[in-house]
């Protein structure tokens, strides 16, 4: 009998052994973290793989979290509840369009993107008691302190800077809570549909004026070449001109040297055939009378009125060209 209770007692504590040790086993999956407390009081933290915990003084940490669920709600953001594991993988919130006010008095909408990444879970869980949503109030008061600083043509053309500015500065916040703020987009800018429509008229007025401009640039492109053209032209034509009577003169000038020249052989071939000097002269003088004489009939208007008053010296002429083609 003492054996049976004894067998009994050891089944049992051998059962309470196993239980224990099952229900300690606690699976975490790769990229999650588990915080466990001891008593009510931090322990440790439970990276990827199996892990231990020991049942009744022992038990997981939950945490308030918000997990993206595109059908659940209109915004894209399931309602916050309670879990054990802790994700730490890249994190993206998308916020609905929220009000805010410019510098200069405009209200605009604003569409944002928040990515984050927990850190330090032990901070997520200890240091903030709902840390998605503050996150969420954070990036909102945020966004309307860096968009008040600005007027509405410069938050329109600075998104990157208005991004680098709000990551900046939910960085440095949310740091005691073991987040990591990786970057913030501004998906959309709204502006009222009144300021809309006049930017659109400006930008129609300032397109057609970059149209004239470009216009006029191209006429006045065009008038410079044809002016360059004409001018081009004009010089060349005045050159070819200049070529011309600068060859025209040489031509004349080279043709007046071998016209002398064949004079001077012509008078040399005269003297040569004339014993006189003077005989040459007198030859030479009467076919040049007699040339102009020529030149007087050949006209058909020209009337002679007078005979030339030497003509006993052009007929004593004629007795030289006699005697030259006889000595000829």
């Amino acid at each position: 009998m003492a054996s049976l209770v004894s067998l009994i007692i050891t089944v049992a504590v051998v059962l309470f052994v196993i239980i224990m040790l099952v229900k300690g086993i606690v699976i975490v999956p790769q990229s999650e973290a588990m915080v466990i407390e001891r008593l009510g009081k931090y322990a440790r933290t439970l990276s990827g793989g199996i892990n231990y915990i020991i049942p009744g003084l022992e038990r997981p940490r939950a945490i308030l979290w918000r997990t993206t669920d595109p059908g659940s709600s209109d915004d894209g953001l399931t309602p916050t509840v309670l879990t054990r594991k802790i994700d730490l993988r890249e994190q993206v919130y998308d916020y609905p369009s929220q009000r805010v006010i410019t510098k200069d008095n405009v209200n605009i909408g604003i569409d944002a993107l928040l990515y984050f990444q927990i850190t330090d879970p032990m901070k997520a869980i200890y240091e903030i008691a709902d840390l998605p949503n503050a996150i969420e109030m954070l990036t909102q008061t945020t966004l309307r302190n860096v968009i008040g600083e600005l007027e509405l043509d410069e938050t329109l053309t600075s998104r990157d800077k208005i991004n680098t500015k709000l990551t900046s500065i939910l960085d440095e916040a949310t740091d005691k809570w073991g987040v990591k703020v990786n970057r913030v987009e501004l998906k959309d800018i709204a502006p009222p549909s009144d300021i809309q429509a006049q930017m659109e008229k400006q930008m129609r007025a300032e397109r057609e004026k970059r149209a004239s401009i470009l216009i006029a640039e191209g006429e006045k492109q065009t008038k410079i070449l044809e002016a360059e053209g004409f001018k081009t032209s004009e010089v060349n034509k005045a050159e070819g001109e200049k070529q011309a009577a600068i060859l025209r003169a040489e031509g004349e000038a080279e043709a007046r040297i071998k016209n002398a020249e064949g004079e001077a052989k012509a008078l040399a071939t005269i003297q040569d055939a004339f014993e006189n000097k003077d005989k040459a002269v007198e030859y030479l003088v009467a076919m040049k009378y007699l040339e102009s004489l020529q030149a007087m009939s050949d006209g058909e208007r020209t009337k002679v009125v007078f005979m030339p008053v030497e003509a006993t010296g052009v007929l004593s002429s004629i007795g030289s060209l006699k005697e030259f083609f006889k000595n000829a």
